[in-house]
């Protein structure tokens, strides 16, 4: 990928990605377009999918996202969904950690957390883990005070725990460029983020399936890398923050498909297009009933 910096061109094979912001009433409005060719097309038509929002969608949120029906006929329970993530949380804190490389074992995770050392590894390999605890605990008790909402305000602050000492700043949006290891994808300038999280987040309040809300949520925060660090991290406890707070059980990505998930997410961060890591996610779901509407989602 090759960027034209004058222009704000990011290019790659014959697809261009075009990023635009504008002064609209005093406020500044970053939008996406995909070019094919130098001509402009619908992202469909690119993709060979069928496409719902989509000119609206990438515009905003920088991907597309599939049609599609998710379902569980489990009814909502926030007490009951809390009380199974908690009892899992260990587990949760393990896989969390080693998706990013962290030595520690299952057992040696579940012996930190109850509080007893374990040596022969790294500070900030220890820290990786209890604060990866931390902010689960710190999102629990959002829930069950009313106070998580999808805000910047409670991504900052969960991102300001769960990367505490180990992000180059925590607790802020990032104020410099970032780029992602096996992708030519980069995120956006730093300047365009204020903007760029309040067009999302806008997008997702119109969505009615807490489900597709989260799971879209943690594809818009993994993209875009609002921190220095821990952005899948954070947009994974955002996502689940939303599945909570409406009764419904936590997305906890496995360690036995790391390899599975990094895959799937440097192909969502080349082709911008969000259906094969939503088919993913609905199969990493402590709810094993939910299912997703083959008929309705598409992958190229």
């Amino acid at each position: 990928m090759r960027r034209n910096a004058a222009c704000g061109l990011f290019t790659k094979s014959s697809n261009v990605f075009r990023v635009k912001t504008e002064i609209v009433n005093n406020e500044a409005i970053v939008s996406f377009c995909c070019v094919r060719y130098e001509q402009a097309v619908n992202i469909s038509e690119v993709k060979g999918a069928t496409m719902k929002n989509v000119d609206p969608v990438f515009r905003a949120m920088g991907f597309c996202y599939p049609e599609c029906h998710i379902r569980t006929p489990s009814a909502p329970d926030r007490s009951r969904a809390c009380f199974r993530a908690k009892k899992i949380l260990e587990g949760i804190v393990y896989d969390t950690v080693f998706l990013e490389g962290n030595p520690f074992t299952f057992p040696e995770v579940k012996t930190l957390l109850e509080g007893i050392t374990v040596g022969g590894h790294k500070l900030s390999d220890e820290r990786q883990v209890l604060n990866q605890a931390k902010s689960w605990k710190i999102l629990f008790r959002m829930i069950q005070s009313g106070e998580f909402t999808v805000s910047r305000e409670i991504f900052c602050r969960l991102q300001g725990i769960v990367a505490e000492e180990e992000a180059l700043d925590w607790g802020n949006f990032r104020s410099g460029a970032v780029s992602i290891a096996g992708t030519g994808h980069i995120p956006p300038e730093p300047d365009d983020l204020d903007a760029l999280f309040h067009q999302g987040v806008a997008i997702l309040e119109k969505i009615q399936s807490p489900h597709l809300r989260g799971m879209l949520f943690f594809l818009f925060g993994s993209l875009h890398q609002f921190f220095w660090d821990g952005n899948k991290r954070t947009s994974r406890l955002m996502m689940n923050g939303i599945l909570l707070s409406s009764g419904y059980d936590v997305i906890n990505i496995p360690a036995k498909k790391k390899l599975e998930f990094n895959e799937k997410m440097i192909r969502f961060y080349d082709n911008h297009d969000g259906a094969e890591m939503i088919q993913f996610l609905v199969s990493c779901s402590l709810d094993m009933e939910l299912t997703i509407d083959q008929n309705k989602i598409a992958v190229s």
